[in-house]
Protein backbone atom coordinates (compact mmCIF):
# COMPACT_ATOMS: atom_id res chain seq x y z
CA UNK A 1 0.00 0.00 0.00
CA UNK A 2 1.28 3.52 -0.74
CA UNK A 3 2.29 5.62 2.25
CA UNK A 4 -0.41 7.95 3.52
CA UNK A 5 0.26 11.58 2.69
CA UNK A 6 1.27 13.64 5.74
CA UNK A 7 -1.51 15.63 7.36
CA UNK A 8 -1.36 19.32 6.47
CA UNK A 9 -3.18 22.46 7.58
CA UNK A 10 -3.41 26.06 6.48
CA UNK A 11 -1.18 27.89 8.96
CA UNK A 12 -2.01 31.59 8.84
CA UNK A 13 -0.41 34.44 10.77
CA UNK A 14 0.30 38.16 10.38
CA UNK A 15 3.51 40.05 9.71
CA UNK A 16 3.17 42.44 12.67
CA UNK A 17 5.94 42.42 15.26
CA UNK A 18 7.32 38.98 16.11
CA UNK A 19 4.78 37.37 18.42
CA UNK A 20 2.25 35.95 15.99
CA UNK A 21 4.85 34.68 13.53
CA UNK A 22 7.00 33.25 16.33
CA UNK A 23 3.98 31.23 17.48
CA UNK A 24 3.38 30.02 13.91
CA UNK A 25 7.00 29.14 13.15
CA UNK A 26 7.02 25.77 15.04
CA UNK A 27 4.06 24.64 12.91
CA UNK A 28 5.89 24.97 9.58
CA UNK A 29 6.15 21.18 9.22
CA UNK A 30 2.37 20.78 9.11
CA UNK A 31 1.75 23.82 6.89
CA UNK A 32 0.31 23.21 3.46
CA UNK A 33 2.96 24.99 1.43
CA UNK A 34 4.40 27.91 3.35
CA UNK A 35 3.04 29.67 6.41
CA UNK A 36 0.70 32.38 5.10
CA UNK A 37 0.93 36.00 6.20
CA UNK A 38 -2.62 37.34 5.96
CA UNK A 39 -1.41 40.90 5.48
CA UNK A 40 1.21 40.13 2.85
CA UNK A 41 0.36 37.10 0.66
CA UNK A 42 0.53 36.79 -3.11
CA UNK A 43 -2.52 38.34 -4.74
CA UNK A 44 -3.78 40.24 -1.68
CA UNK A 45 -6.19 43.01 -2.74
CA UNK A 46 -4.72 46.49 -2.43
CA UNK A 47 -7.46 47.64 -0.02
CA UNK A 48 -6.89 44.68 2.32
CA UNK A 49 -3.15 45.28 2.32
CA UNK A 50 -3.72 48.96 3.07
CA UNK A 51 -5.93 48.19 6.09
CA UNK A 52 -3.35 45.78 7.54
CA UNK A 53 -0.52 48.25 6.92
CA UNK A 54 -2.33 51.06 8.73
CA UNK A 55 -2.68 49.03 11.92
CA UNK A 56 0.93 47.82 11.80
CA UNK A 57 2.46 51.23 11.19
CA UNK A 58 0.40 52.78 13.97
CA UNK A 59 1.34 50.10 16.51
CA UNK A 60 5.06 50.38 15.78
CA UNK A 61 4.86 54.17 15.92
CA UNK A 62 3.01 54.27 19.23
CA UNK A 63 5.41 51.71 20.78
CA UNK A 64 8.38 53.94 19.98
CA UNK A 65 6.48 57.17 20.73
CA UNK A 66 5.93 56.00 24.31
CA UNK A 67 9.49 57.11 25.13
CA UNK A 68 8.78 60.77 24.26
CA UNK A 69 8.84 62.76 27.52
CA UNK A 70 5.50 63.82 29.02
CA UNK A 71 3.18 63.14 26.07
CA UNK A 72 4.50 59.70 25.06
CA UNK A 73 3.20 57.83 28.11
CA UNK A 74 -0.19 59.55 27.88
CA UNK A 75 -0.61 58.77 24.19
CA UNK A 76 0.28 55.12 24.71
CA UNK A 77 -2.06 54.85 27.72
CA UNK A 78 -4.94 56.10 25.56
CA UNK A 79 -4.13 53.55 22.85
CA UNK A 80 -3.71 50.78 25.40
CA UNK A 81 -7.16 51.49 26.84
CA UNK A 82 -8.68 49.92 23.73
CA UNK A 83 -6.96 46.58 24.42
CA UNK A 84 -7.43 46.69 28.19
CA UNK A 85 -8.00 43.36 29.93
CA UNK A 86 -10.68 43.54 32.65
CA UNK A 87 -10.00 42.28 36.17
CA UNK A 88 -10.61 38.56 36.47
CA UNK A 89 -12.27 38.69 39.89
CA UNK A 90 -15.05 38.65 40.78
CA UNK A 91 -15.99 36.08 38.12
CA UNK A 92 -18.80 37.49 36.03
CA UNK A 93 -20.30 37.54 32.56
CA UNK A 94 -17.88 39.43 30.28
CA UNK A 95 -19.44 38.33 27.00
CA UNK A 96 -20.61 41.78 25.92
CA UNK A 97 -18.64 42.97 22.89
CA UNK A 98 -16.50 46.09 22.97
CA UNK A 99 -16.05 49.04 20.63
CA UNK A 100 -12.86 47.76 19.03
CA UNK A 101 -14.45 44.41 18.19
CA UNK A 102 -17.51 46.02 16.63
CA UNK A 103 -15.26 48.17 14.42
CA UNK A 104 -13.43 45.06 13.23
CA UNK A 105 -16.72 43.45 12.18
CA UNK A 106 -17.71 46.61 10.31
CA UNK A 107 -14.60 46.14 8.19
CA UNK A 108 -15.62 42.53 7.53
CA UNK A 109 -18.89 43.98 6.23
CA UNK A 110 -16.77 45.84 3.68
CA UNK A 111 -15.21 42.52 2.59
CA UNK A 112 -11.91 42.88 4.48
CA UNK A 113 -10.41 39.39 4.37
CA UNK A 114 -12.93 37.78 2.01
CA UNK A 115 -10.33 37.24 -0.73
CA UNK A 116 -8.02 35.25 1.56
CA UNK A 117 -10.80 33.10 3.03
CA UNK A 118 -12.32 32.34 -0.38
CA UNK A 119 -8.88 31.35 -1.62
CA UNK A 120 -8.34 28.93 1.27
CA UNK A 121 -11.88 27.56 1.02
CA UNK A 122 -11.08 26.27 -2.49
CA UNK A 123 -9.07 23.53 -0.73
CA UNK A 124 -10.59 23.12 2.73
CA UNK A 125 -8.13 22.01 5.39
CA UNK A 126 -7.92 22.71 9.11
CA UNK A 127 -7.10 26.42 9.38
CA UNK A 128 -4.92 27.28 12.37
CA UNK A 129 -4.06 30.91 13.00
CA UNK A 130 -2.09 32.82 15.61
CA UNK A 131 -4.14 36.01 15.16
CA UNK A 132 -7.74 36.33 16.31
CA UNK A 133 -8.89 38.56 13.43
CA UNK A 134 -8.05 35.86 10.89
CA UNK A 135 -10.12 33.30 12.80
CA UNK A 136 -13.03 35.75 12.88
CA UNK A 137 -12.62 36.46 9.15
CA UNK A 138 -12.78 32.73 8.44
CA UNK A 139 -15.98 32.33 10.44
CA UNK A 140 -17.58 35.49 9.02
CA UNK A 141 -16.92 34.48 5.39
CA UNK A 142 -18.02 30.87 6.00
CA UNK A 143 -14.68 29.09 5.60
CA UNK A 144 -15.41 25.49 4.61
CA UNK A 145 -12.96 23.83 7.01
CA UNK A 146 -12.40 23.84 10.75
CA UNK A 147 -11.01 27.00 12.39
CA UNK A 148 -8.45 27.03 15.22
CA UNK A 149 -7.04 30.09 16.96
CA UNK A 150 -3.83 29.98 19.05
CA UNK A 151 -3.81 32.55 21.84
CA UNK A 152 -0.33 34.02 22.29
CA UNK A 153 -0.48 35.79 25.68
CA UNK A 154 -0.95 34.87 29.32
CA UNK A 155 -4.29 36.72 29.35
CA UNK A 156 -6.46 38.21 26.61
CA UNK A 157 -8.87 41.09 26.05
CA UNK A 158 -12.49 40.70 24.98
CA UNK A 159 -11.46 41.65 21.43
CA UNK A 160 -9.95 38.20 20.91
CA UNK A 161 -13.40 36.54 21.00
CA UNK A 162 -16.15 36.95 18.33
CA UNK A 163 -19.25 39.09 18.70
CA UNK A 164 -21.38 36.05 19.55
CA UNK A 165 -19.05 33.88 21.66
CA UNK A 166 -21.66 31.23 22.50
CA UNK A 167 -22.43 30.59 18.83
CA UNK A 168 -18.87 30.65 17.47
CA UNK A 169 -17.40 27.53 15.88
CA UNK A 170 -13.82 28.71 16.36
CA UNK A 171 -11.73 26.33 18.48
CA UNK A 172 -9.47 28.27 20.86
CA UNK A 173 -6.07 26.88 21.85
CA UNK A 174 -5.09 28.45 25.16
CA UNK A 175 -1.52 29.25 26.19
CA UNK A 176 -2.18 28.74 29.92
CA UNK A 177 -4.96 27.99 32.40
CA UNK A 178 -5.83 31.65 32.95
CA UNK A 179 -6.59 32.11 29.25
CA UNK A 180 -8.74 28.98 29.34
CA UNK A 181 -10.78 30.39 32.24
CA UNK A 182 -10.88 33.87 30.67
CA UNK A 183 -12.45 32.46 27.50
CA UNK A 184 -15.26 31.01 29.60
CA UNK A 185 -15.92 34.42 31.19
CA UNK A 186 -16.12 35.86 27.66
CA UNK A 187 -18.85 33.32 26.85
CA UNK A 188 -17.00 30.70 24.80
CA UNK A 189 -18.37 27.18 25.27
CA UNK A 190 -16.07 24.78 27.14
CA UNK A 191 -16.06 22.29 24.26
CA UNK A 192 -14.47 24.99 22.06
CA UNK A 193 -11.50 25.49 24.39
CA UNK A 194 -8.31 23.41 24.65
CA UNK A 195 -5.39 24.18 26.93
CA UNK A 196 -2.38 23.42 24.72
CA UNK A 197 0.38 25.77 25.84
CA UNK A 198 2.35 28.12 23.58
CA UNK A 199 3.97 26.43 20.53
CA UNK A 200 7.71 26.12 21.21
CA UNK A 201 10.35 25.41 18.53
CA UNK A 202 11.03 21.72 18.02
CA UNK A 203 14.76 22.33 17.73
CA UNK A 204 14.79 23.58 21.34
CA UNK A 205 12.47 20.96 22.81
CA UNK A 206 13.43 17.73 21.07
CA UNK A 207 11.76 14.35 21.17
CA UNK A 208 10.44 13.68 24.69
CA UNK A 209 12.24 16.85 25.86
CA UNK A 210 15.64 15.34 25.10
CA UNK A 211 17.17 18.57 23.73
CA UNK A 212 15.57 20.75 26.38
CA UNK A 213 16.83 18.60 29.27
CA UNK A 214 20.36 18.43 27.87
CA UNK A 215 20.54 22.21 27.49
CA UNK A 216 19.08 22.82 30.95
CA UNK A 217 21.49 20.33 32.48
CA UNK A 218 24.43 22.36 31.18
CA UNK A 219 22.83 25.68 32.12
CA UNK A 220 22.21 25.21 35.84
CA UNK A 221 25.86 25.32 36.93
CA UNK A 222 26.25 28.53 34.93
CA UNK A 223 23.41 30.06 36.95
CA UNK A 224 24.49 28.63 40.29
CA UNK A 225 28.31 28.57 40.27
CA UNK A 226 28.51 28.12 44.06
CA UNK A 227 25.93 25.29 43.88
CA UNK A 228 23.79 26.98 46.52
CA UNK A 229 20.58 25.79 44.85
CA UNK A 230 21.95 22.68 43.17
CA UNK A 231 23.23 21.08 46.38
CA UNK A 232 19.87 21.56 48.12
CA UNK A 233 17.85 19.99 45.31
CA UNK A 234 20.28 17.58 43.68
CA UNK A 235 17.98 14.57 43.91
CA UNK A 236 15.08 16.60 42.52
CA UNK A 237 17.19 17.88 39.64
CA UNK A 238 18.36 14.39 38.76
CA UNK A 239 14.75 13.19 38.79
CA UNK A 240 13.46 15.99 36.55
CA UNK A 241 16.23 16.39 33.98
CA UNK A 242 18.23 13.17 34.31
CA UNK A 243 21.47 12.38 36.11
CA UNK A 244 23.36 12.11 32.82
CA UNK A 245 22.17 15.54 31.68
CA UNK A 246 23.19 17.44 34.80
CA UNK A 247 26.72 18.81 34.30
CA UNK A 248 28.44 20.33 37.31
CA UNK A 249 31.34 22.04 35.54
CA UNK A 250 30.86 25.22 33.46
CA UNK A 251 31.34 24.77 29.72
CA UNK A 252 31.20 28.42 28.56
CA UNK A 253 31.15 32.00 29.82
CA UNK A 254 27.86 33.02 31.42
CA UNK A 255 25.76 33.87 28.35
CA UNK A 256 23.03 36.52 28.39
CA UNK A 257 20.68 37.09 25.47
CA UNK A 258 18.94 40.48 25.34
CA UNK A 259 16.05 40.69 22.85
CA UNK A 260 14.03 43.73 21.76
CA UNK A 261 10.57 43.64 20.17
CA UNK A 262 9.75 44.10 16.51
CA UNK A 263 9.26 47.87 16.85
CA UNK A 264 12.76 48.22 18.29
CA UNK A 265 11.61 49.74 21.57
CA UNK A 266 14.08 49.40 24.46
CA UNK A 267 17.15 49.21 22.23
CA UNK A 268 18.81 51.71 24.60
CA UNK A 269 18.51 49.14 27.38
CA UNK A 270 20.78 46.85 25.38
CA UNK A 271 23.36 49.63 25.21
CA UNK A 272 23.23 50.12 28.98
CA UNK A 273 23.70 46.40 29.60
CA UNK A 274 26.70 46.36 27.26
CA UNK A 275 28.35 49.31 29.01
CA UNK A 276 27.83 47.90 32.50
CA UNK A 277 29.17 44.45 31.62
CA UNK A 278 32.05 45.69 29.43
CA UNK A 279 34.85 44.71 31.83
CA UNK A 280 33.42 41.27 32.43
CA UNK A 281 33.04 40.75 28.67
CA UNK A 282 36.68 41.69 28.13
CA UNK A 283 37.72 39.24 30.86
CA UNK A 284 35.80 36.46 29.15
CA UNK A 285 33.46 36.02 32.11
CA UNK A 286 30.32 36.98 30.18
CA UNK A 287 29.11 36.51 26.63
CA UNK A 288 26.35 38.87 25.44
CA UNK A 289 23.91 38.34 22.57
CA UNK A 290 22.14 41.52 21.45
CA UNK A 291 19.11 40.53 19.38
CA UNK A 292 18.13 43.06 16.72
CA UNK A 293 15.84 40.62 14.88
CA UNK A 294 15.12 41.96 11.39
CA UNK A 295 15.23 45.60 12.42
CA UNK A 296 18.11 47.21 10.51
CA UNK A 297 18.02 50.37 12.64
CA UNK A 298 18.44 48.33 15.82
CA UNK A 299 21.21 46.35 14.16
CA UNK A 300 23.06 49.58 13.34
CA UNK A 301 22.46 50.89 16.87
CA UNK A 302 23.78 47.74 18.57
CA UNK A 303 26.88 47.61 16.39
CA UNK A 304 27.54 51.28 17.10
CA UNK A 305 27.25 50.61 20.85
CA UNK A 306 29.77 47.79 20.50
CA UNK A 307 32.14 50.18 18.71
CA UNK A 308 31.72 52.90 21.33
CA UNK A 309 32.45 50.36 24.07
CA UNK A 310 35.67 49.40 22.24
CA UNK A 311 34.47 45.81 22.01
CA UNK A 312 34.55 45.43 18.24
CA UNK A 313 37.42 42.96 18.56
CA UNK A 314 35.10 40.80 20.69
CA UNK A 315 32.36 40.58 18.04
CA UNK A 316 31.24 36.96 17.48
CA UNK A 317 33.53 35.87 20.33
CA UNK A 318 31.96 37.44 23.42
CA UNK A 319 29.52 39.95 21.88
CA UNK A 320 27.12 38.81 19.20
CA UNK A 321 24.61 41.01 17.39
CA UNK A 322 21.84 38.77 16.06
CA UNK A 323 20.31 40.14 12.87
CA UNK A 324 18.88 38.79 9.64
CA UNK A 325 16.85 40.11 6.73
CA UNK A 326 13.93 37.68 7.02
CA UNK A 327 11.98 36.52 10.05
CA UNK A 328 12.34 32.87 9.12
CA UNK A 329 16.15 33.13 9.13
CA UNK A 330 16.04 35.25 12.28
CA UNK A 331 13.88 32.72 14.17
CA UNK A 332 16.27 29.92 13.22
CA UNK A 333 19.30 31.93 14.35
CA UNK A 334 17.57 32.98 17.57
CA UNK A 335 16.52 29.45 18.46
CA UNK A 336 20.08 28.28 17.83
CA UNK A 337 21.65 30.82 20.20
CA UNK A 338 19.06 30.00 22.88
CA UNK A 339 20.62 26.55 23.20
CA UNK A 340 23.81 28.24 24.42
CA UNK A 341 22.01 30.94 26.44
CA UNK A 342 21.88 30.99 30.23
CA UNK A 343 19.68 34.06 30.84
CA UNK A 344 17.04 35.59 28.57
CA UNK A 345 16.52 39.32 29.17
CA UNK A 346 13.46 40.73 27.42
CA UNK A 347 10.19 42.56 27.87
CA UNK A 348 7.37 40.13 28.75
CA UNK A 349 6.21 39.48 25.21
CA UNK A 350 5.44 36.06 23.70
CA UNK A 351 9.01 35.17 24.73
CA UNK A 352 7.68 34.85 28.28
CA UNK A 353 6.58 31.33 27.34
CA UNK A 354 10.17 30.42 26.47
CA UNK A 355 10.78 30.09 30.20
CA UNK A 356 9.45 26.55 29.64
CA UNK A 357 12.81 25.83 27.98
CA UNK A 358 14.45 26.25 31.39
CA UNK A 359 15.52 29.82 30.64
CA UNK A 360 15.30 32.25 33.58
CA UNK A 361 13.91 35.56 32.37
CA UNK A 362 15.06 38.99 33.49
CA UNK A 363 11.95 41.04 32.81
CA UNK A 364 12.39 44.40 31.09
CA UNK A 365 9.56 46.93 31.56
CA UNK A 366 6.34 45.77 29.85
CA UNK A 367 4.77 47.69 26.98
CA UNK A 368 0.98 47.46 27.07
CA UNK A 369 -1.70 45.64 29.04
CA UNK A 370 -1.05 42.18 27.66
CA UNK A 371 2.63 42.34 28.56
CA UNK A 372 1.74 43.37 32.11
CA UNK A 373 -0.30 40.17 32.40
CA UNK A 374 2.58 38.15 30.92
CA UNK A 375 4.85 39.71 33.55
CA UNK A 376 2.41 38.75 36.31
CA UNK A 377 2.29 35.18 35.01
CA UNK A 378 6.11 34.91 34.94
CA UNK A 379 6.34 36.15 38.51
CA UNK A 380 3.54 33.88 39.72
CA UNK A 381 5.26 30.71 38.49
CA UNK A 382 8.67 31.96 39.69
CA UNK A 383 10.30 31.88 36.24
CA UNK A 384 11.12 35.57 35.89
CA UNK A 385 12.35 38.51 37.93
CA UNK A 386 12.05 42.21 37.19
CA UNK A 387 15.29 43.83 36.14
CA UNK A 388 17.11 46.02 38.63
CA UNK A 389 18.84 49.22 37.49
CA UNK A 390 20.59 48.12 34.26
CA UNK A 391 23.44 50.57 34.89
CA UNK A 392 24.55 48.36 37.76
CA UNK A 393 23.86 44.92 36.33
CA UNK A 394 27.57 44.21 36.82
CA UNK A 395 26.83 44.27 40.58
CA UNK A 396 23.36 42.84 41.15
CA UNK A 397 23.72 40.05 38.59
CA UNK A 398 26.47 38.41 40.64
CA UNK A 399 24.38 38.65 43.78
CA UNK A 400 21.60 36.82 41.97
CA UNK A 401 24.05 34.15 40.83
CA UNK A 402 25.43 33.61 44.33
CA UNK A 403 21.93 33.25 45.76
CA UNK A 404 20.92 30.54 43.27
CA UNK A 405 17.81 32.56 42.32
CA UNK A 406 18.39 32.27 38.60
CA UNK A 407 18.86 28.50 38.75
CA UNK A 408 15.66 28.27 40.77
CA UNK A 409 13.85 30.40 38.17
CA UNK A 410 15.15 28.18 35.37
CA UNK A 411 13.72 25.09 37.06
CA UNK A 412 10.45 26.84 37.89
CA UNK A 413 9.89 27.69 34.23
CA UNK A 414 10.78 24.16 33.15
CA UNK A 415 8.44 22.55 35.67
CA UNK A 416 5.52 24.99 35.70
CA UNK A 417 5.22 26.32 32.12
CA UNK A 418 3.66 24.22 29.32
CA UNK A 419 6.31 22.57 27.15
CA UNK A 420 4.26 20.53 24.67
CA UNK A 421 2.38 23.32 22.90
CA UNK A 422 3.43 22.41 19.35
CA UNK A 423 2.68 18.74 19.90
CA UNK A 424 -0.70 19.52 21.47
CA UNK A 425 -1.79 21.88 18.68
CA UNK A 426 -1.02 19.25 16.05
CA UNK A 427 -2.80 16.58 18.05
CA UNK A 428 -5.99 18.62 18.30
CA UNK A 429 -6.27 19.95 14.76
CA UNK A 430 -5.74 16.48 13.30
CA UNK A 431 -8.33 14.95 15.66
CA UNK A 432 -6.03 12.76 17.67
CA UNK A 433 -7.98 13.97 20.70
CA UNK A 434 -11.62 13.10 20.10
CA UNK A 435 -13.35 14.68 23.05
CA UNK A 436 -12.69 17.84 25.04
CA UNK A 437 -13.17 15.90 28.26
CA UNK A 438 -10.14 13.76 27.48
CA UNK A 439 -7.76 16.69 27.09
CA UNK A 440 -6.69 16.81 30.71
CA UNK A 441 -5.43 13.23 30.61
CA UNK A 442 -4.25 12.93 27.00
CA UNK A 443 -2.34 16.17 26.48
CA UNK A 444 1.03 16.58 28.12
CA UNK A 445 1.76 19.92 29.69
Amino acid sequence: MPNKLPEKAWVVTVDMGYGHQRAAYPLHKIAAGQIINANNYQGIPARDKELWAESRVFYEFISRFKKVPLIGERAFALYDKFQEIPKFYPRRDLSRSNYQLRQIYKLFGKNWGRHLIDKLSAEPRPLVTTFFIIAMMAEYFDYQGEIYCILCDADISRTWVPLDPKATRIIFLASNKRVEERLKLYGVRSENIFFTGFPLPEENVGDKLKTLKADLGRRLIQLDPDRFYINQYLDTLNAHIGRDNLKLKPTRPLTITFAVGGAGAQRELGGEILKSLRKDILKGKIRLNLVAGINSDVNVYFNEQVRLAHLTCQLKKCVNVVYDVTKLKYFRAFNKILRQTDILWTKPSELSFYCALGLPIIIAPPIGSQEIFNQTWLRSIGAGMDQDDPRYVNEWLYDWLKSGWLAEAAMAGFIEAPKYGTYNVEKIIFHKVKEAKKVQTVLQY
